[in-house]
C-alpha cells in the first residue's frame, strides 16, 4: 500500500514538476490540497440528511399506524416524506430494525421484545407511549385474573405482534400453555372482536398496535362484554420489569353510562421509537419533534407532556436524543428551516474548518512556488558570473574553449526550463546575459 501511495506521488510529482516546475515539498502541499478539497466535497454531499424515510407501523387501522400517519403530515411540513410500512405489530417492526438487509429506519415497538434480538445497531428515540393491555371477555362473570380464563377459547392476536408476545408470556405465568386444555387463537383485531360479540370465543386480547380507539370503544359499550381487571397488577409489574400498573379511572370511558362502573387497574408496556444508529442526526431531532407533537398530550392512561421521554428498557438512549431532550434543537435548525439549517450546519462543520486549515496554505504555496522560480533563475545567474570570473583569470585558448562549452551547456539548460508566463521576462533577460557573456567570451579570443 505504501508502496502503492510512493509511485502515485511520485507520477504527480513529476507532472507537476513538468508543468510548474516546483519542489516535492510545494508538490506534496498542492496534492494534500486537492485531496482535502476533494473530501470535503464529498462529505458536504454525503451527509446530507436524506430526504425520505421508512417507519414500520402496525396493522392497518391500528393506533400505531394513525401515530405514524400523524408523523407523515409533521415531517412533510420539513420536506421530509416519510413512507409508511404495514406490519403485524411490534414483533414484526423490531425483526424488520434488527434486520440490516431489510430498508427501514424506525418503528415502535413495545417493551419486553428485545430478549434474544441483536440490538447493537439500534437505538431508542424514548419511550411514547404506554401501551396497555386490554383483556375483553363475554360472559356476566366478573374476572380479576388470567388464570379465570383456563380452560376457554381466546384470542391472543396474530403471530408478529407485540399483543400475542405479551399475552403468551402473562398466560404462561399463570400455568397456561400452547396446546393445553385452553384453546389459543391467532385471529384477527375484527374477526376476534366479531367472535366475542357472537358468544364464539370467550376473551380476547386487545393492545393499540393492533386495535384502533373505535374498535375498543365498541367493546366497552356491548352488553354482555367486560373488561378483565388486573387485581395482581403490581405483582406483574414487579416482576415483569418492562411492566407498569395504569388504571382506568370509573366513568372515563363514557361518564353518562358509567364505564367503566368502577376504576378498572390494567398492565402495560411503554412503547419506544426505535431508530436505526446511523439514522441521520437531524432526522431523529424531527422524530422526536413530531413525538412531542403526536404523544405529549394528556390523555386518560398518562400527563401531558410525560410522553415522549429519555426512559430506557431494552435499547439504549441515541446519544442524539439525550441531547435533544436536553437542549432541543441546534440553534440552526431551531432559527432556520430543515433544508437551508442542514446546509447551513454542513458548511459550517466541512467548508469553514476546510478554508481555515487550506488558507494559509494556499497563501503559502504561491509564495514557495515563486521562490522556486527565482531560485532556479538565480542559479544560472551564478553559473554565468563563475564562468565570467574565469574569463577574466586570461585562459588559454583550450581553457577558453572549455568556457565556451560551459556557456553553451547553460544556455540549453536555461532553453529547456519550464516557466509559467509570469516570468517571461526574467527568462527573455536571462537568455540575453548568456548572450552577452557568449560575445564577450568571443572578443576575448579575437
Amino acid at each position: 500500500m505504501k508502496n502503492n501511495g510512493a509511485k502515485v506521488f511520485k507520477r504527480l510529482h513529476t507532472v507537476l514538476n513538468d508543468l510548474f516546475g516546483v519542489n516535492r515539498p510545494v508538490s506534496a502541499c498542492v496534492i494534500v490540497s486537492a485531496i482535502a478539497i476533494a473530501v470535503a466535497a464529498f462529505w458536504f454531499f454525503y451527509s446530507a440528511p436524506p430526504t425520505t424515510i421508512v417507519i414500520t407501523s402496525g396493522p392497518k387501522g391500528s393506533i400505531f399506524e394513525m401515530n405514524a400517519e400523524k408523523y407523515a403530515k409533521i415531517l412533510a411540513k420539513n420536506g421530509v416524506k416519510l413512507k409508511i410500512l404495514p406490519s403485524d405489530g411490534s414483533v414484526e417492526n423490531l425483526k424488520r430494525l434488527a434486520d440490516p438487509k431489510f430498508k427501514v429506519d424506525a418503528g415502535f415497538v413495545q417493551g419486553g421484545l428485545a430478549n434474544g434480538v441483536n440490538t447493537d445497531n439500534l437505538v431508542s428515540l424514548g419511550s411514547v407511549s404506554y401501551a396497555p393491555l386490554l383483556v375483553f371477555y363475554k360472559g356476566s362473570g366478573s374476572f380479576d385474573m388470567l388464570s379465570e380464563l383456563e380452560g376457554r377459547r381466546i384470542s391472543i392476536g396474530q403471530p408478529g405482534s407485540g399483543t400475542r408476545a405479551l399475552a403468551l408470556n402473562l398466560l404462561a405465568a399463570n400455568g397456561i400453555e400452547p396446546g393445553g386444555e385452553t384453546t389459543l387463537l391467532g385471529l384477527d383485531t375484527n374477526d376476534a372482536v366479531n367472535e366475542l360479540v357472537n358468544g364464539k370465543i370467550d376473551a380476547v386480547f386487545l393492545m393499540g398496535e393492533s386495535a384502533s380507539v373505535q374498535t375498543m370503544r365498541k367493546l366497552f359499550l356491548t352488553p354482555d362484554i367486560r373488561l378483565l381487571d388486573f387485581s395482581q397488577a403490581d405483582a406483574y409489574s414487579r416482576k415483569l420489569h418492562y411492566l407498569n400498573k395504569l388504571d382506568i379511572p370509573k366513568g372515563a370511558v363514557d361518564f353518562g353510562m358509567d364505564i367503566p362502573a368502577h376504576d378498572v387497574w390494567l398492565v402495560a408496556p411503554m412503547v419506544e421509537l426505535v431508530v436505526r444508529k446511523n439514522l441521520h442526526p437531524a432526522l431523529q431531532d424531527l422524530l422526536i419533534e413530531a413525538a412531542q407533537e403526536v404523544h405529549g398530550k394528556a390523555n386518560i392512561l398518562q400527563r401531558a407532556g410525560q410522553f415522549p421521554a429519555p426512559i430506557q428498557h431494552e435499547f439504549r438512549i441515541s446519544p442524539e436524543a439525550l441531547r435533544f431532550y436536553k437542549s432541543g434543537k441546534t440553534f440552526l435548525y431551531r432559527s432556520l428551516p430543515f433544508r437551508l439549517a442542514s446546509i447551513s450546519t454542513r458548511i459550517l462543520a466541512v467548508v469553514v474548518p476546510l478554508i481555515v486549515l487550506l488558507f494559509p496554505g494556499m497563501k503559502i504555496i504561491p509564495a514557495v512556488y515563486q521562490w522556486r522560480i527565482k531560485m532556479r533563475i538565480y542559479h544560472w545567474y551564478r553559473e554565468l558570473l563563475t564562468l565570467e570570473k574565469d574569463m577574466l583569470a586570461q585562459p588559454s585558448p583550450q581553457e577558453r574553449q572549455k568556457l565556451m562549452e560551459r556557456l553553451e551547456r547553460i544556455g540549453k539548460e536555461v532553453n529547456r526550463m519550464k516557466l509559467p508566463a509570469s516570468f517571461g521576462d526574467q527568462f527573455y533577460v536571462l537568455l540575453e546575459h548568456v548572450d552577452f557573456v557568449r560575445e564577450r567570451l568571443k572578443e576575448g579570443a579575437r
